[in-house]
């Protein structure tokens, strides 16, 4: 079994900044892509960001040039730094992995955190 847990969200004021961590914990396991989303209230459920075991990044249009994903993959960790927040920005944030077990990397399975709430006021 593989846990998500994420910290770092909060209240700040439009223009501030965050900085979401999610640590995956468990044995015996491997995390392909790394994401964060966010859902609003009324809204659906979106990707934000996502980033490969090598690196690679894929962005929301509505964040590029404000927020950057990066992780540490010896500490199964991802992080989302938040710069210039807008009101607008405000939702859940979710940790998303992609995960294999070591005894069968063929199968994928996708686990969420329990989200974080980032607010910003204007």
């Amino acid at each position: 079994q593989v846990q998500l847990v994420e910290s770092g969200g909060g209240l700040v004021q439009a223009g501030g900044s965050l900085r979401l961590s999610c640590a995956a914990s468990g044995s015996d396991f491997a995390i392909n892509v790394m994401g964060w989303y966010r859902q609003a209230p009324g809204k659906e459920r979106e990707l934000v960001a996502a980033i490969t075991s090598g690196g690679n990044t894929n962005y929301a249009d509505t964040v590029k040039g404000r927020f950057t994903i990066s992780r540490d993959n010896a500490k199964n960790t991802v992080y989302l730094q938040m710069n210039s927040l807008k009101p607008e920005d405000t939702a859940v944030y979710y940790c998303n992995a992609g995960v294999v077990l070591l005894a069968d990397v063929t199968i994928e399975y996708d686990y969420w955190g329990q989200g974080t709430q980032v607010t910003v006021s204007s």
